[in-house]
């Protein structure tokens, strides 16, 4: 990580997901309360707003109160961008895991009579 506060060139795809990451919390985390943690109702708003398809199931308060209190590690009744980064690294990973899941689905009922081995499965992440 640079120590200045400048880039020193060109931002790769992964560090434009990263500010994007970052950026968009920003964008909830300055609406009330501390301007770099979110409250429930700041986190009820990312999920319905950023993550819609993705925690689609997480439909009523009470589930937001139980992924706030799953993350809420410190149990300080705010999240951090670290305590928030637990649901995007969740997030990720399952979702992950769903696209190899509906490729590998896709791929043998393409392909049913071929046997397929783990080292040369291709893989094609078109998001």
């Amino acid at each position: 990580m640079s120590k200045g506060c400048q880039t020193q060139g060109p931002l790769s795809e992964l560090e434009k997901s990263i500010d994007v990451i970052i950026d968009v919390f920003h964008q909830y985390s300055r609406r009330e309360g501390d301007k770099d943690t979110l409250t429930r109702k700041e986190l009820k708003l990312l999920i319905e707003k950023q993550l819609v398809n993705y925690l689609k199931h997480v439909k009523n308060q009470v589930s937001i109160d139980q992924i706030f209190k799953d993350l809420d590690t410190n149990k300080d009744e705010q999240l951090s961008f670290g305590e928030v980064m637990l649901l995007i690294i969740r997030v990720t990973v399952a979702t992950h895991e769903h696209l190899h899941f509906c490729e590998d689905r896709l791929h043998h009922q393409q392909h049913p009579q071929q046997q397929q081995h783990p080292q040369q499965h291709q893989h094609q992440h078109n998001h």
